[in-house]
C-alpha cells in the first residue's frame, strides 16, 4: 500500500504572523509617543496647579521623567522604522538593478547573436524609409556594393540593374522580384523578397528587402528550358521523320500488297499461290510493325487520344475472336470467347483502342501457343464499373522474373539471337499504356510450360441507351432443354457448356469415345464438333435421336453437303457466336447459320450490286496508280487518272464546266506542285454553293493530324494505304449513297 504524506498547510498562519508583526512595528513607536505625551502632559498640569507650592514631589518628577523617556523612545523607534523601510527599499532597488542589468546583458547578447547571424549569412539585407534612403544594411550588401556602411546609411544607393525577371505579390503583400545586377564578378541574379515593416524610431513604415543569389537556379532553369525545347524539337523531328518514313514505306507496300492481291485473283499454280500468300503474309507483318511504331510514337509524344462512345461488349469480343479464328485454326488451336451475361449490353469507352489491346493480347496468345487453346473471357471486376478482359492460353508461359520486363519497350520474355518468336516487343508496352490511359491496369499470371493469363481491368460505365440491359437481352428461357456436347476436352466445348448452363439448359459434355453410350438417349439437341473426325461425326449423326448440329471451321465449308446428307440439320461456325447458338436452340425448325465468308479472291458483293461510277484518281506514284486503276476497273467503275494536283483540278474543272462532273475524286495528299489538300480546297472553292463532289483522301499517312487536315480541306473520307479492295468498295458505296441523296 502506498502511503500518502499530508503536509500541514502553514501558508495562512505565516501570512497572518507577518501581518501582525508589521502592525506591531508600526504601532509600537506611536504607543511610546502617546504614553510619553500623556505623562509629560500630566506633569505639566500638576506643575500648573501647584505653581505656588514649592514642595518637591518625587512622584511627579518620576512621571515626568518617564514620560519624557517614552516620548524620546517613540521618536527613536519611528526614526528606526523609517530607516528600516528605506533600507528594504534600497535592497529591493539593488535587486531590481541587478535584474535589469542581467536583462540588458541578455538583450545585448541576443542582439549580438542576431546581428552576427544577419551579417554572417550570404543574403543581402537592406532597409529603406519612405523616401528611399537606406536605414540599415548588412555586411553582405556592403561587400556587394563595394562601399562601407557609413557611406550607405542615409543614401539612396541602389545596385546596378541589368534586367528584371519575375515580379509577383503574395496574398500577405510580400513582393517577390528577380533582378540581374552587375557585380565585380560579373552579372548575378538576385531573388528579392520585399516586406513592409514599421520603424521604432520613426512614425512611418519602411521597406525591408532580402536578396538571395539565385544565379545557379536561374541558369539551371534556363538549361532545363533549353533541354525541354531541344527535346520538343527532337520529338517534333521524330514525329515528322516517322510520318515521312511511314509515307515512304506505305507507298511501296501499297503496291506490294495490292499487286499480290491482284495476282492472287489470276489463275495460279499451287507453287505460285504459295509464293503470293507468303508475299502477302510478309507485307501484312511489315504493315503491323509500322502501325506499332506509329502508335508507340504517339504515346511517347503524349498525343494518344481516346474516343468515348457506346458500344456492345459481346459484338466487339466476338468480332475479335472471329477475326483471329483462321489464324488459330491454321495452327491447330481452339479459340473461343465468353461474355458474362450480367454485364451491361452496351458500355461507354473507346472500342477502337480496346479492340487494339485485345487483338494484341489474343494475337500474342496464338503466337506463343503451339498446342491447346486460347480463350477470351469477359467478366465483371471487383469494383463497380470495372470490366475484366481475360485472355488465357496453354502456351509456353512466362518466367516470374520476366513478367515485369515484358511490358517494357522493345522487350520480350525470350531474348537473344536464337529466339524462336519474332516481333519488336512493342505490343504489350503499347497495350499497357493504352489501358492505363483508360484508367485501368494489366496483370499477368503465368507458369512456364503451362500457359499464361493476361487480365486487362478497365473501368467502362454502362451506356444510357442500353446499359441497364444485360449482354444478351434477347435470351430465351431454355430451362426445358437438354443438350449433349460431343467434342474433345477443349476450351471452346467447356465455354459452350458454361454458356448453356447459364441459360438454364441441362448440358453434358462428353469425349468422343463416350458418345455412343449417351447419344441414343433423349436429347433436344446434340452438338458435334467435327474435329473428332468425319467418320465419328457421321456415326453420331446416324445414331442420335435429336436435332443434330455440327461445329465446323471456315476451312471445312466444303464438307457441309456431305454432313447434311449424313443427318446433320444445321451447323455452327467456330468460333461460335452466342447469338448463333441461341438461334439454333430457339428455332422450332433447323436453321442454317449466316453464310460463310467468300473464298479468297472472290469478288465482293459491291462489284455486281453497285452502279458504275466515273472516278477521278489523283496519284503520282505509277505503281499505286496502276493498282488503283485496276481495282476500280475490276469493281466495275471507270477511272480517270491524273499524276498531279494541278492536273486533277484542271480535269475536274473541265468536267464540271461541261455538265458531266465526276462521281468521286480519289485524292492523294502528297503530290508534286499542288498537293492533294490544296487541290481539294480549289475544288471546294470552285463549287461555290453548287452540287458537292465527294472527295476521298488516298494517303500513306496515318496520323490523326493528317486526317483532320484532310477534313479541314473539304474532303469527305480518308483511305489509308496499303489500299484494300474491300475498303475501297465500301468507300465507293458510301460515295454513291451521298451522291444519290444529293441528287
Amino acid at each position: 500500500m502506498r502511503l500518502i504524506q499530508v503536509r500541514p498547510n502553514t501558508g495562512k498562519p505565516r501570512k497572518r504572523y507577518r501581518a501582525v508583526r508589521r502592525m506591531a512595528q508600526s504601532l509600537l513607536p506611536w504607543t511610546f509617543i502617546v504614553i510619553g505625551a500623556l505623562a509629560t502632559a500630566s506633569v505639566l498640569l500638576s506643575y500648573l496647579f501647584h505653581v505656588n507650592e514649592s514642595v518637591y514631589d518625587p512622584t511627579t518628577f518620576a512621571i515626568g521623567t518617564g514620560g519624557m523617556f517614552c516620548l524620546l523612545c517613540g521618536i527613536m523607534l519611528m526614526v528606526l522604522s523609517r530607516n528600516s523601510r528605506l533600507w528594504l527599499e534600497l535592497k529591493r532597488a539593488r535587486i531590481r538593478c541587478e535584474e535589469l542589468a542581467d536583462g540588458t546583458w541578455e538583450l545585448k547578447e541576443a542582439e549580438a547573436r542576431a546581428t552576427s547571424l544577419l551579417e554572417a549569412q550570404g543574403d543581402l539585407i537592406v532597409r529603406r524609409d519612405n523616401l528611399g534612403r537606406i536605414t540599415y544594411v548588412n555586411d553582405a550588401y556592403c561587400l556587394l556594393a563595394g562601399r562601407p556602411r557609413e557611406l550607405l546609411l542615409g543614401s539612396a544607393h541602389a545596385l546596378p540593374s541589368l534586367q528584371q525577371g519575375r515580379d509577383s505579390v503574395l496574398p500577405d503583400r510580400t513582393r517577390l522580384l528577380d533582378e540581374q545586377i552587375m557585380t565585380a564578378d560579373g552579372p548575378r541574379w538576385l531573388a528579392w523578397r520585399e516586406v513592409v515593416v514599421w520603424s521604432e524610431k520613426s512614425d512611418h513604415a519602411e521597406v525591408q528587402s532580402v536578396g538571395r543569389d539565385v544565379t545557379d537556379r536561374i541558369e539551371a532553369e534556363r538549361a532545363l528550358g533549353q533541354a525541354r525545347d531541344a527535346a520538343e524539337a527532337a520529338s517534333g523531328a521524330k514525329s515528322r521523320f516517322l510520318a515521312m518514313v511511314s509515307h515512304e514505306i506505305r507507298t511501296p507496300l501499297n503496291g506490294i500488297l495490292g499487286m499480290a492481291g491482284l495476282l492472287q485473283d489470276t489463275p495460279l499454280t499451287p507453287e505460285q499461290a504459295t509464293y503470293v500468300k507468303a508475299t502477302q503474309t510478309s507485307g501484312a507483318a511489315l504493315l503491323s510493325l509500322i502501325e506499332d511504331i506509329l502508335d508507340f510514337s504517339k504515346i511517347e509524344a503524349g498525343k494518344l487520344e481516346l474516343d468515348t462512345q457506346p458500344f456492345s461488349l459481346t459484338a466487339m469480343v466476338e468480332d475479335i475472336v472471329e477475326l483471329l479464328g483462321p489464324r488459330a485454326q491454321a495452327k491447330g488451336l481452339e479459340i473461343a470467347s465468353d461474355v458474362d451475361e450480367g454485364l451491361p449490353a452496351r458500355v461507354i469507352g473507346d472500342p477502337t483502342r480496346l479492340r487494339q489491346v485485345l487483338l494484341n493480347l489474343a494475337g500474342n496468345a496464338i503466337k506463343f501457343t503451339e498446342n491447346g487453346s486460347v480463350a477470351v473471357i469477359v467478366e465483371s471486376g471487383f469494383l463497380g464499373g470495372e470490366i475484366v478482359f481475360q485472355v488465357r492460353d496453354t502456351g509456353i508461359g512466362i518466367a516470374r522474373e520476366q513478367q515485369a520486363r515484358i511490358f517494357q519497350e522493345f522487350e520480350q520474355a525470350e531474348g537473344g539471337l536464337a529466339r524462336k518468336f519474332g516481333g519488336t516487343g512493342l505490343g504489350l508496352a503499347i497495350s499497357k499504356r493504352i489501358v492505363e490511359r483508360m484508367g485501368g491496369r494489366i496483370e499477368v499470371d503465368s507458369v512456364p510450360g503451362e500457359g499464361t493469363s493476361f487480365r486487362a481491368i478497365v473501368p467502362l460505365p454502362a451506356a444510357e441507351d442500353g446499359g441497364s440491359e444485360t449482354a444478351n437481352p434477347e435470351a430465351t428461357d431454355f430451362s426445358h432443354l437438354s443438350v449433349l456436347i460431343i467434342a474433345p476436352p477443349t476450351i471452346e466445348a467447356s465455354l459452350i457448356e458454361r454458356q448453356l448452363t447459364r441459360w438454364g439448359v441441362s448440358a453434358m459434355h462428353l469425349a468422343p469415345h463416350l458418345a455412343e453410350l449417351f447419344a441414343q438417349r433423349h436429347w433436344d439437341a446434340v452438338l458435334v464438333d467435327h474435329s473428332i473426325g468425319a467418320e465419328a461425326a457421321n456415326h453420331i449423326a446416324g445414331i442420335a435421336q435429336a436435332r443434330r448440329i455440327v461445329l465446323i471451321t471456315p476451312a471445312e465449308r466444303h464438307r457441309l453437303p456431305a454432313l447434311m446428307e449424313a443427318g446433320f440439320a444445321g451447323y455452327l461456325v467456330k468460333p461460335i457466336r452466342a447469338a448463333s447458338l441461341r438461334a439454333q436452340l430457339g428455332a422450332e425448325q433447323p436453321i442454317e447459320s449466316p453464310p460463310l465468308a467468300p473464298e479468297p479472291g472472290a469478288p465482293p458483293a459491291a462489284e455486281t450490286a453497285q452502279k458504275p461510277m466515273v472516278v477521278l484518281v489523283a496519284e503520282d506514284n505509277e505503281i499505286n496508280a496502276l493498282l488503283t486503276r485496276t481495282l476500280l476497273t475490276r469493281l466495275g467503275h471507270l477511272p480517270v487518272m491524273a499524276d498531279s494536283g494541278a492536273l486533277a483540278f484542271e480535269r475536274w474543272h473541265t468536267a464540271h464546266a461541261a455538265g458531266a462532273p465526276y462521281d468521286l475524286v480519289l485524292m492523294d495528299m502528297h503530290m508534286p506542285g499542288i498537293d492533294g489538300l490544296e487541290a481539294a480546297r480549289r475544288i471546294r472553292a470552285a463549287e461555290g454553293g453548287g452540287p458537292r463532289t465527294p472527295i476521298v483522301a488516298l494517303t500513306a499517312n496515318a496520323f490523326t493530324e493528317d486526317r483532320e487536315a484532310c477534313f479541314a480541306a473539304g474532303m469527305d473520307g480518308f483511305l489509308v494505304k496499303p489500299l484494300d479492295r474491300d475498303r475501297l468498295a465500301t468507300a465507293l458505296a458510301e460515295a454513291a449513297d451521298k451522291t444519290a441523296m444529293a441528287a
